[in-house]
């Protein structure tokens, strides 16, 4: 079933990354082609700016996955409600504050970055920087809803919003460039009005009664977003790790006198960064998915997410660096169209750029990984090494070898070095090959229980549940439970798979599936869950008239504890029954 989920999310995940770097994809193949060189480097001493409320908003994003994760796996409903109230409210006060912030500074910020104090690469900066904080509460808010519009299982609509958002702002920058003549203060406008639409998209989810997230003022809780943030500190210091490196390398490059380096550096990043949506997409299931296996104590969950996401790297990478290699003139003669050195310098760096997509999308599910295990450490120590020491490090001494071709190795050379630094890392810590015994995964040795003491089973037929209950009593027996606890177990497990294909696999003629997972702990047995039919909470289950169903309400008796969310179009329950 996790194969069959991660194979169901990758796709919604890769364009929902989408989201930002194709609006600015689309400005900068406008500005290209329509305002020239000079105002592709004004977007590009523009870009550390951006990035950082968009950081803010991936570090939001990240924290809203992680401690829902969290919620879900342990089975609250309104802790997770509480997560998406408090995020919404802190998302729209913070994107208010920043937009109002770069409106009334934004000269100051213009210089700062780079672009002078006087002249047209400092008037097209700042003009930029205008038209484009107007949007700051639409790339914000439409960053923070991604995540809850993949928890409530909504991909055809998150992908429908994506389409929106990129067909108005094709159509806002033609008008900007064709009709209004508005420079590059029209171009950030456009850009922000199309966050706006994405996000008018996702409000027909959001603002209607089947909505599984609920927002109220009430529920807007300060201990809540200070979780958030804490959750996000990772991907918050890999936003800051990338303003950093893009910084640094438009200083290191403003220099040279070969081409408009500057100029063909923010090219081959921003179209390095629509095609690290596979990355984006890759990470983005690995948190999610790794954090609720893991406060389920899932180990098999676990290797199974990594190894096949490890496979999907292979192959989104492959496919990928291809499209790069073999078209990158074509996508870098869409955004300079002038034969020139620019040009150029602008292919071969998005050329060498492909070469670090496979080693990129890997980095990316471990770091993920980690952070949704709860190894927040590590995941900023590889957030800072990945996203800016070693990119830097590599442009730095590959620059004073061979001139400004070496400085395009920046990407491939930071991918590669935190690869391999990882690598020594595990085999210090684990003091084995990363690969072997699933070292790589790093979890802590009393995660769960060992695997003599877990009993997996998969059900799909009513034939296979009598089979399932027989084999859930030996197995109880087995472990010392007495008959009494060793038929409740049985019965709860005959009750909630019968139900389910009776009623959940017939519902629509398609093909299910139904898991449950049971582990043998000191003091309780855990009862897990999961099937992928339509939504039903057995645990607040309320009969239609003149009918009562005694079988769920014996179940639940029997349970200490019972809790049910219904997440990435996935009915999960847990029943915890004391031994």
């Amino acid at each position: 079933m996790i194969r069959k989920l991660i194979r169901q999310m990758l796709a919604a995940q890769i364009f929902s990354a989408l989201t930002v770097s194709l609006c600015l994809l689309i400005d900068n193949v406008m500005i290209g082609r329509y305002l020239g060189e000079q105002a592709i480097a004004a977007y590009g001493f523009s870009n550390p700016l951006l990035l950082a409320i968009g950081g803010i908003g991936s570090l939001l994003a990240t924290g809203i996955q992680v401690a829902c994760s969290k919620s879900l796996g342990k089975g609250s409903q309104e802790e997770t409600n509480i997560g998406y109230s408090s995020a919404v409210a802190a998302a729209a006060l913070i994107s208010l504050v920043f937009a109002v912030a770069v409106i009334l500074f934004r000269d100051p910020f213009a210089t700062i970055l780079g672009a002078g104090h006087e002249g047209e690469l400092y008037d097209s900066t700042r003009d930029y920087l205008l038209g484009f904080s107007i949007g700051a509460p639409g790339s914000m808010g439409a960053l923070v809803l991604v995540p809850f519009l993949q928890m409530a299982g909504q991909s055809t609509l998150l992908i429908a919003a994506v389409l929106f958002m990129t067909a108005a702002d094709v159509a806002l920058d033609l008008l900007n460039v064709m009709v209004f003549h508005g420079g590059m203060f029209g171009m950030g406008l456009a850009s922000a009005l199309s966050y706006y639409a994405a996000m008018l998209v996702a409000s027909f989810y959001f603002l209607s009664p089947k909505c599984v997230f609920h927002f109220s003022l009430k529920r807007v809780s300060m201990r809540k977003v200070g979780e958030l943030f804490r959750g996000g500190v990772p991907a918050g210091f890999g936003m800051l790790a990338s303003v950093i490196c893009i910084f640094l390398m438009n200083h290191l490059l403003k220099g040279s006198t070969e081409c408009n380096a500057v100029a063909a550096f923010t090219v081959i990043s921003t179209i390095g960064n629509s095609a690290n949506c596979i990355t984006t997409g890759v990470g983005g299931v690995a948190l999610t998915l790794s954090g609720i296996l893991y406060h389920e104590e899932d180990r098999t969950g676990l290797r199974e997410l990594i190894r096949a996401l490890g496979g999907y790297s292979v192959i989104l990478g492959l496919a990928m660096g291809a499209v790069l290699l073999v078209f990158a003139p074509s996508f870098i003669s869409l955004l300079l169209p002038k034969a020139d050195a620019t040009q150029a310098a602008a292919i071969l760096g998005l050329r060498l750029l492909a070469a670090g997509l496979i080693p990129c999308c890997v980095n990316s599910a471990l770091k993920n990984t980690y952070q949704g295990t709860g190894r927040e450490k590590l995941t900023v120590c590889m957030s800072l090494l990945e996203g800016a020491a070693f990119p830097l490090l590599t442009a730095l001494v590959m620059k004073l070898c061979f001139g400004l071709t070496g400085a395009w190795l920046y990407f491939v050379g930071g991918e590669l070095l935190m690869l391999c630094g990882l690598g020594l890392y595990i085999r210090w810590k684990k003091k084995t090959l990363p690969w072997r015994d699933s070292a790589f995964l790093l979890l802590r040795d009393d995660l769960g229980v060992t695997d003599d003491r877990l009993l997996e089973l998969d059900i799909g037929t009513i034939e296979a549940v009598t089979a399932a209950v027989e084999q859930a009593e030996t197995f109880c027996r087995m472990h010392g439970q007495d008959t009494r606890i060793a038929n409740h177990i049985a019965v709860c497990i005959e009750e909630m798979a019968a139900n389910t294909i009776q009623h959940g696999f017939s519902a629509d003629g398609r093909e299910h599936h139904l898991s449950v997972r049971i582990l043998c702990k000191e003091h309780e047995w855990v009862l897990r869950f999961r099937d992928d039919c339509g939504a039903f909470d057995p645990v607040h289950y309320v009969p239609a008239t003149g009918k009562d169903d005694l079988g769920i309400r014996l179940m639940l008796a029997m349970a200490s504890e019972a809790h049910y969310t219904y997440s990435l179009n996935l009915n999960n329950l847990t029943l915890r029954i004391r031994r």
